[in-house]
Parts: C-alpha cells; structure tokens; sequence
C-alpha cells in the first residue's frame, strides 16, 4: 500500500488496522479504537504541556535505577487481541500523555505492544469524551492496571485502579491530596506539585 499524506484520502467511516496506520505520513495526529480513526486535538494548551512535564519529570526521576521505564506522547501504544502481533490484526493504538512499562519485554523499536501498567491522559477541551469514556472503556478491557485523568481546569486528579479486571469508582484528589500509586510503590505527588 502506498504511503497516505492527506487524511482526506481516507474513509473515516472504515475500520483500519495498524498496518495501515504505518502507512500514513500525513501532519494530524491520529489514533485508532475499534479500528475507527480518532483525530487528535492540535497542540494542546500551555497548561497541559506543563502539568504533562511536572508529572513525567518526577515519574522519571522515580525510576532511576528501576526496572520501569516512562514514556510521553507522541508514543505508540498498541493492544493487540489475543496476544496476536501481526501489525494487521492490531485495531487500537493510542498514544497516552503518559505510560509507565514495567515489562520491558512489550517495548520495542515502534512503541509499546502491550498494555502499560500505568497510563495517565490531561484532559483538553477537545479529548474530554475520549478520554473519560473511550480510553478509559478501551484501558480496561486491556487490563491497563492504573489510569488516571488529570483535569486541569479543576485541579483534580481521577485514578482508577484495576480490581478483577474493572474499574471501579476512582480515588479523587483534589488540592493539598498527595497522590499515591499502586504499581510505582513509594511514589508520591501533590496535587500542588502538580498544578502550582
């Protein structure tokens, strides 16, 4: 298949695969769910690069001389069904604002493949649906263990942790709450750290 520049080449109607995503050079930021294609946002706001920088900087820092590794977006997160990892029989790939991998064993040269243990999203005024409801339908189903959303208009952080394979209601934080992780065991954060 020959290489797609535009994105109104395609049929946004039509399940794709990431084989077909690979072919695509087009400028938009795209990810797949379902195989339908979801454009992303344009560059998000000021705030959201910097809370995403706050977070990321000390979730790094975190891991130092750990087995876990960090990653931010742009970064391919495939889920591949059944195990199966042939690029043409993969329909969602998403690309977190944050992912920790602690089995380095799902990274390779094109991303992840596999589900992070930890993802977190910052929401913007364009992925607020995507976000709260088809990432965190999709993060579940692929047994992500820890996702949270950060909502920087209300200075509030969402985690969901997985029990049984569901999601249930989430730990809310709000300003002062130090926030607490289950898969970085010792990692704390402020919800001050991170929106101040």
């Amino acid at each position: 298949m020959a290489n797609i520049t535009d994105i109104s080449q395609l049929d946004l109607t039509k399940q794709y695969t990431y084989a077909d995503y690979l072919t695509w050079w087009f400028e938009d930021r795209v990810e797949l769910i379902k195989g339908y294609i979801l454009k992303m946002s344009p560059a998000p706001l000021r705030i959201h690069q910097k809370i995403s920088m706050k977070l990321s900087w000390r979730i790094n820092t975190f891991l130092l001389n750990k087995t876990c590794e960090v990653y931010t977006a742009p970064f391919d997160v495939r889920f591949p069904k059944k195990n199966i990892k042939n690029h043409h029989k993969i329909f969602d790939v998403v690309q977190p604002d944050i992912c920790v991998i602690c089995d380095t064993s799902k990274l390779d040269d094109l991303g992840c493949i596999g589900a992070p243990d930890l993802i977190i999203e910052i929401l913007s005024e364009g992925n607020k649906n995507r976000d709260i409801k088809k990432k965190h339908a999709l993060y579940e189903e692929y047994a992500v263990k820890e996702y949270w959303i950060v909502f920087p208009k209300e200075q509030m952080v969402q985690v969901f942790r997985l029990e049984n394979l569901k999601y249930g209601l989430p730990d809310v934080y709000e300003l002062k709450d130090e926030i607490t992780s289950s898969i970085l065991e010792g990692f704390r954060i402020t919800n001050d750290e991170i929106f101040n």
